[in-house]
């Protein structure tokens, strides 16, 4: 059988766009792959939410391991991960690959922030130099046991420096061994677009909301759908306010709805085995 991480490389070979939802928890993660993605992205700002934290730089490497683990053994589906910045300089980006790589991500992705880190869609974003981000790349690439795992060089240029700045640190990332780079803070059509034009020579990964469609039509190889994100916070938030202020969530699902929930969470498999083993 093969291996997620193989699939995820096989999928980045291939002709389609891999889109690979947002997810924090394993009941997100299992409707993602339920849904017929081909991959799921753990994403940094969602495990920093369901801690009760914004994304800027309070959670560790302990933490997003937990997440990494707990997603990984919610699907059979690759496993896209945010490390951040790597949690500290070359020898713990290192450390981090090893661990993420042993806790089952079939990819990582590094950004070039300094510490601590801000949300790629938030302002007061700051990069370290190029000269210190690219040895925690090299370390990075050099410290993966499956060559399969995938390194991704995440640059936060783009709003702090501009586009000659973020585009010579894309060169300059994949240069140094990344297999995609991640441009973070595309927000319109038109940026996303330049950024396709300005790297036709470089596998791209694109983070946003834009249609699945167009941005498959710019040659990307991996899109982190960040939509669902957004999706399930708004729809939490007004269910809360509908009950707050009426008593009552009108459209709520019967509560039949708990079977299917447990259903796709495994009772079915987890009861067989119980009746298996209870004679």
């Amino acid at each position: 059988m093969t291996s997620p991480r193989a699939r995820l490389r096989e999928l980045l070979r291939g002709p389609e766009l891999v889109v690979a939802p947002f997810a924090y928890d394993g009941l997100q993660a299992k409707l993602a792959e339920a849904a017929g993605f081909p991959a799921v992205y753990l994403t940094g700002f969602g495990t920093a939410a369901a801690h009760g934290r914004p994304d800027v730089g309070l959670l560790g490497l302990g933490e997003m391991l937990d997440g990494v683990r707990r997603l990984a053994g919610a699907v059979s589906v690759p496993l896209v991960c945010d490390a951040d910045t790597g949690y500290g300089n070359a020898m713990n980006v290192w450390h981090t690959v090893r661990e993420y790589e042993a806790a089952g991500a079939a990819a990582l992705h590094i950004e070039d922030q300094v510490s601590p880190k801000r949300c790629g869609f938030l302002a007061g974003k700051q990069v370290i130099a190029l000269e210190e981000m690219l040895p925690k790349i090299r370390a990075a690439c050099a410290a993966r046991r499956d060559p399969e795992f995938v390194v991704i060089a995440r640059t936060d240029a783009l709003a702090p420096h501009g586009w000659d700045e973020a585009l010579r640190r894309a060169r300059a990332y994949r240069a140094a061994g990344a297999d995609l780079v991640f441009m973070d803070g595309i927000r319109t059509p038109e940026d996303m677009r330049r950024y396709a034009r300005e790297l036709p020579e470089i596998p791209l990964v694109y983070n946003g909301k834009l249609p699945v469609a167009d941005v498959a039509a710019c040659g990307f190889k991996l899109m982190l759908q960040i939509a669902t994100l957004l999706v399930a916070y708004e729809a939490m938030r007004a269910a809360l306010a509908e009950l707050a202020s009426t008593g009552e969530i009108a459209g709520a699902p019967a509560l039949e709805r708990l079977e299917d929930m447990a259903r796709l969470l495994g009772s079915d498999e987890l009861d067989s085995v119980g009746r298996r083993f209870s004679k």
